[in-house]
Parts: structure tokens; sequence; C-alpha cells
């Protein structure tokens, strides 16, 4: 599924090889915008792949998050691909003073809610952080899952965490994500899996970049 995918993400414009400066101001040789998924065909194609990577990691929940913006279409999406029933439920980026002056919409969260969380890709683990201070004024929920289409495989600027003070080692941002909160995350592919794509189609320029790219920036 993953060459698939990426081939998928590629003929969409989604995945992008070139020189790009990315929100940390690093020099990438690729970029993901899943903004570019631009007709209803795409947008369904990508549910289903959401939905096969949801069902083949085996974890229950009862509701499907997903964070503004980007991860709202993506659960609505990924939910359609589900086949136990589960509440659907995202939040607004800002506040408003007005009508029900909700914060989440869709499904609210109750007490004892398991919740998976679903979005594009995971850089600096912020929208989690925001995301659980949004679940802690709601109700008493456990975070499950975090779904994301590609992990970069980088550590973020800090490139460490530390736990009352010790230093816990370069972590990656999703393994930051699972160390700090015990949430295990499920991508659909990798940047390994991109060098190894781009390399079975003989592009090997690019996969070089890639390999130097994750040399600065990744984890081991």
């Amino acid at each position: 599924m993953k060459k698939e995918f990426l081939k998928f993400m590629q003929d969409c414009g989604a995945l992008l090889f070139g020189d790009f400066t990315l929100k940390s101001g690093r020099k990438s040789p690729y970029f993901v915008n899943t903004g570019e998924y631009k007709t209803n065909h795409q947008l369904l194609r990508l549910g289903e792949f959401y939905g096969v990577l949801i069902e083949d990691s085996g974890v229950e929940f009862d509701v499907l998050y997903g964070p503004a913006y980007k991860g709202i279409p993506l659960a609505v999406l990924a939910s359609t691909n589900l086949e136990p029933e589960i509440g659907v439920s995202f939040n607004r980026k800002e506040a408003k003073d007005h009508g029900d002056g909700k914060s989440i919409l869709g499904y609210v969260p109750k007490d004892g809610d398991r919740i998976a969380i679903i979005e594009d890709v995971t850089t600096a683990g912020t929208s989690i952080r925001e995301t659980l201070d949004l679940f802690k004024q709601t109700a008493d929920v456990e975070v499950v899952a975090l779904y994301i289409s590609i992990d970069r495989m980088e550590k973020p600027n800090n490139g460490t965490m530390s736990d009352e003070g010790k230093s816990t080692g370069i972590l990656s941002a999703t393994q930051q994500i699972t160390q700090e909160y015990g949430i295990p995350v499920y991508s659909i592919a990798t940047a390994a899996d991109i060098i190894g794509y781009l390399e079975s189609k003989g592009e090997n320029e690019y996969s070089a970049k890639m390999r130097e790219y994750l040399e600065q920036y990744g984890v081991k």
C-alpha cells in the first residue's frame, strides 16, 4: 500500500521534490502538502488509505478527532471507511463569542471516551499538545492513537525531551509524542518509504538528497 499511496500523492501534487524551506527553517528536498487534494475522487481515495491504516492498526476507539483545519476533512473522509459507528469530532480554530460558543463541534467527547486523532503530517507535535489541552477542558478522555499520512522521521528543532530534568536522547517528533503522552503514532508511509519509492523508479538524485537530509535532521 505504501508505494501505491506515494504514487497517489505524487500524482495529486501532494508530494513534491525540489528545494523547499520548511516552517522550521530547514531546507528540505521534499514537501508534503495535503491541501493539494482537489477533487472528490482524490479525497475519497485519500479517505480509503486512511481507513486501511486505521483498520490495520487494530486500535479500538469511540471518537475520531480532526484538529482544525486539515484534520477536519481527514476525520470525515476516514470515518466513512470504518465499519463500527463512531463519533466524529473537530474544533474551531478561533473562539466564538456568539451562538453556542462551543470549541469542539460534531461529537463532543464525554468522560471515558477513547479518542483517536487524525492529521496530515506531524512535525513538532504542537497541535497534539493544543488538542490534549482542549480535551482536558472538555472531558476525562483517553487518547489511544494518532494517525498521520507521512512520518518525516526527523527530530524537532529541540531534538530532545526531558522528564524531571533528565535527558531522554534524540527522538523524532512522533517518538516524542509516544514517549511524552503514551500515544502510539501510525503513518501510511515514512520518509524511508519515500526514499525506497524514489529508488524503485530510478530517481536516485532526490533519494540521495533525502538520505543527506535525514542524515542531518533524522533519527537513527
